[in-house]
């Protein structure tokens, strides 16, 4: 009989993830499944030994779930294979894959070779991006509402207040690949690993996480309130990108964003307060141009 352990993140989803998680292992058909609670694993390490390797790990939770799954089980050899399935408030990860069936995803591909980034002399893998600017604003603000409300949070109203009344755009230094750009008056400064952060936000329609071992920075840049906010919608479509005098995008291998003054940064919807700058590199090798290679 197969057996799985389901792990899910009773913080995810606003509180309701372990009564999701309970209904969907009820569902889950031709196994034994057993709960567990990922806030509750002491080490990694500990909790696969305690594992047949023939068990499936199904992690339940939301993008942020993933991101410290990946990072807490860093260089650590396992034989189970591990499965995901959604249960957040964003799941923009789920929303990038474009996983149409609704079963658990197999995430062996997905979890090999993710980016690393260094906030604050600390290395993070990420698996979809990471945030400087008014989206680190809004994880700032969303995990305070947290503290004291379990209603669901708006991060799009929040960016929309903090648009035209609270967040204070900064100037930005941004080296890819060794080249330094130069912008003033940026609103958004995100590395991408993938395509969709914010709960649908696609701030780099082209990125794809499984592609050629780049990444890509999107830089939302302008003056005034006003047209920041008007523009601000567009990038739900990823039209933004349309707007070539206020949005840039570049890829690269190694991204480094430097603010003229201390923000949040998000890494996959984890938060890291006070910080002035991040820098971002691509792990998995660059896919090779058999073409030109043969010309060569």
């Amino acid at each position: 009989m197969m057996k799985n352990c389901i792990l899910y993140n009773p913080n995810a989803n606003n509180g309701k993830c372990k009564e999701v998680a309970e209904q969907f292992a009820a569902n889950l058909k031709g196994g034994e499944n057993k709960l567990c609670d990922i806030t509750k694993i002491g080490t990694y390490k500990d909790f696969f030994a305690g594992l047949d390797a023939e068990t499936a790990v199904i992690i339940c939770g939301g993008d942020g779930t993933l991101n410290r799954f990946v990072n807490e089980t860093a260089g650590l050899n396992y034989a189970n294979k591990i499965y995901y399935y959604p249960m957040g408030s964003g799941n923009d990860f789920w929303r990038d894959v474009e996983h149409t069936d609704d079963e658990p995803l197999e995430m062996a591909k997905y979890l090999t070779d993710l980016p690393e980034v260094i906030v604050k002399g600390k290395t993070y893998k990420f698996l979809n991006n990471v945030g400087f600017g008014i989206d680190g604003y809004c994880c700032e603000v969303g995990d305070k509402l947290k503290e004291t409300s379990d209603k669901p949070i708006n991060y799009t109203g929040i960016a929309i207040k903090g648009l035209l009344f609270h967040y204070k755009k900064t100037n930005a230094t941004v080296i890819v690949d060794g080249v330094k750009h130069e912008y003033k008056n940026v609103w958004l400064a995100p590395t991408m690993n993938g395509r969709y952060y914010g709960g649908g936000m696609m701030p780099t329609p082209d990125q794809n996480r499984l592609g050629d071992g780049t990444l890509s920075v999107m830089i939302y840049h302008c003056w005034g309130k006003l047209k920041a906010l008007m523009a601000f919608p567009s990038i739900f479509k990823g039209e933004h990108v349309k707007k070539t005098g206020m949005v840039e995008v570049l890829t690269g291998r190694e991204i480094t964003v430097k603010f003229d003054g201390p923000r949040a940064v998000q890494i996959d919807g984890e938060t890291i307060l006070g910080v002035t700058e991040y820098s971002a590199k691509a792990v998995k090798n660059a896919a090779i141009d058999l073409a030109a290679a043969t010309e060569a």
